[in-house]
């Protein structure tokens, strides 16, 4: 079910790679892009809400202490 729109992670690189991102910091931001997804069990970033950021910080915090 392709609807030719570009998957979230290479829409991201696209955007970072106008802005003229370095490309270590481009893989940086997709790692925490895809770890904050797959934390929440691999649900689309646009169906979560600020809860589910506060929720994966906590978690974060908790494991970095």
């Amino acid at each position: 079910m392709d609807t030719g729109k570009p998957k979230l992670l290479d829409q991201m690189k696209s955007i970072m790679r106008i802005k003229h991102y370095s490309l270590k910091t481009e893989k940086s931001y997709i790692q925490w892009i895809r770890r904050y997804i797959y934390f929440h069990n691999k649900q689309h970033p646009k169906d979560m809400g600020a809860l589910d950021v506060q929720k994966y910080l906590s978690y974060f915090e908790q494991i970095c202490l």
